[in-house]
């Protein structure tokens, strides 16, 4: 983990956030087709969510399609819109029950309308004023287009007399994302890669993060406890003196 340990007061976790890269790489692994991979990889996902509520996590943040994944093969992309059509349908009355709150974010509009009706049916039944978790799931997502959109809403606000150009501040930005959280505690990756991937780049300035070897499709309940209870001794200065 990319941080400087202390023996402090645990930290409050309040919003994680994973990179769940390798389910394709665990699929050849195992001489599996690429769409078993990112099947295996749902079921991963429900343990999380358990374990995260487990842990009074506040909210999880998923990515699950970024805007550069629109490159892979169209065999690969049709499996996984299929799979996102399935796993609404399996998941959501499970979500529902566990008062999972559930939110898509993203250009998903590619998608097509099929998986948009799924989307809108998938937040409004869980939508939850006090939920146990916020699960929050990138879709079509890029840190850098998000940015250059933002640039343009607020460029048109001041042009138009809407936003005083002196009066732009870090809120100002996060209002014009289009990602629900505010900033991230703490960025998992999981298939070995040390990069963040065009992954939420303004809400992780101060994120610790937690590089793991394991695909996706390997990683377990153990080791998203042991990313939690090593972040909760890192000494977070946030660039101040402690």
């Amino acid at each position: 983990m990319a941080t400087h340990i202390k023996n402090i007061a645990q930290n409050h976790l309040g919003n994680v956030a994973i990179i769940m890269d390798g389910n394709g790489r665990w699929a050849k692994k195992n001489a599996l087709k690429i769409s078993k991979g990112h099947e295996k990889g749902v079921s991963v996902v429900k343990e999380i969510v358990e374990e995260s509520i487990n842990q009074k996590v506040k909210s999880l943040t998923l990515y699950a399609f970024s805007t550069e994944n629109w490159g892979r093969p169209t065999q690969e992309i049709n499996a996984i819109k299929n799979l996102i059509v399935n796993a609404i349908n399996d998941q959501v009355p499970e979500l529902v029950e566990q008062n999972v709150q559930l939110k898509f974010f993203g250009n998903f509009e590619l998608f097509g309308k099929k998986i948009i009706n799924k989307i809108e049916y998938a937040e409004s039944s869980t939508k939850s004023k006090n939920p146990s978790l916020k699960l929050n799931i990138a879709l079509g997502y890029g840190g850098q287009q998000d940015i250059i959109s933002i640039v343009k809403s607020v460029s048109k606000g001041v042009l138009d007399g809407e936003i005083d150009i002196n009066k732009i501040s870090d809120k100002t930005i996060k209002d014009f994302s289009c990602v629900p959280e505010p900033s991230i505690d703490l960025l998992i990756r999981t298939g070995g890669d040390k990069r963040v991937s065009n992954f939420l780049l303004y809400q992780i300035a101060y994120s610790e993060i937690c590089f793991l070897d394991n695909f996706w499709p390997d990683f377990t309940r153990l080791e998203y406890k042991n990313c939690i209870n090593q972040y909760k001794t890192v000494s977070r200065r946030f660039g101040k003196r402690v």
